[in-house]
């Protein structure tokens, strides 16, 4: 008997769900750093066994959208509640609980199986953990509650052994061989990013989009143009910094992580790029490689 499915995971921003998600999947494919609103994509991870697929996504956290781009995460976060056989909801011992309540009420209304993971366990005591395990029992009285340490793999194990009982009779949906739906030149252009999220501060990171206009692979080698799209004209002097040392950093810092992914040698270009109000724009939204159709306006 061969199950396959899809398994979604959501959650409140900067709850570990992407540490959990290339957990569970084996692989680091979401960037992770501390900053909310790391993930802006839904990516999809697969993991097969002798008997079973499992379709992972890892979807942006859940928030009150300020701008165009955050309605289209929110959009890919609510697409994941129609799509999936198990829905993963991911919390932590941090966060309010009822900050998020107009999605969770869209979590409620589901009649698929849920597993609810309470991620950083590590940070409180025992009584104060059982507290929050009976507030979830009351708001998901049919989700199976986990309470994990993702960060330091504490009771993460047993996760995949449940999601496959509750998978349904089914082929594969992916070739056996198959990791991810997202191409190299994504991954490319999330390991940059994912440097200026840890390299810059305040709000840049937030401001920028990074495009990757050429990608050649040659037989010893991987050439590769990388823009990177700010909102304003002081952003973009930000990003290049003092005689242009920031970006050259950036730059250095992005190419050895590219080597190891690709494994292989790369020539890194970046540039700079001032796109004004970028995050507002449906056309270059899509450009960017965002579904604006699926966003959401809640």
């Amino acid at each position: 008997m061969f199950k396959a499915g899809f398994v979604n995971i959501v959650g409140n921003p900067n709850v570990g769900k992407s540490t959990l998600s290339n957990k569970l999947v084996g692989e680091r494919l979401s960037i992770i750093t501390s900053k909310a609103q790391t993930t802006r994509h839904r990516i999809m991870g697969i993991v097969n066994g002798d008997d079973y697929q499992i379709v992972f996504s890892d979807t942006p956290g859940v928030l009150k959208p300020n701008y165009r781009l955050q309605e289209t995460m929110l959009g890919y976060s609510k697409s994941a509640l129609a799509d999936a056989d198990v829905l993963v909801y991911v919390t932590d011992t941090v966060e309010t609980p009822d900050k998020y309540d107009d999605f969770l009420k869209q979590v409620e209304k589901l009649t698929i199986p849920i597993i609810l993971i309470i991620n950083k366990i590590d940070l409180i005591d025992q009584p104060r953990l059982e507290e929050l395990v009976d507030y979830w029992h009351e708001q998901l009285p049919d989700a199976e509650i986990i309470p994990v340490s993702a960060l330091h793999k504490f009771n993460t194990e047993g996760i995949i052994k449940h999601i496959v009982e509750l998978l349904p009779e089914a082929e594969p949906y992916y070739d056996r061989d198959a990791l991810t739906d997202k191409s190299e030149r994504f991954f490319v252009s999330e390991i940059i990013r994912e440097k200026i999220l840890l390299y810059y501060k305040k709000e840049i990171p937030y401001s920028v989009e990074v495009e990757i206009e050429e990608f050649h692979e040659l037989d010893e080698r991987v050439d590769i143009r990388a823009v990177i799209h700010v909102a304003r004209d002081s952003q973009k002097g930000i990003i290049i910094g003092h005689q242009g040392v920031a970006l050259k950093k950036l730059g250095t810092l992005a190419r050895r992580d590219i080597e190891k992914f690709l494994d292989k040698k790369v020539y890194l270009q970046i540039f700079v790029k001032v796109t004004k109000d970028w995050r507002d724009k449906d056309k270059i939204l899509k450009q960017f490689g965002y579904n604006v159709d699926n966003a959401s306006e809640a």
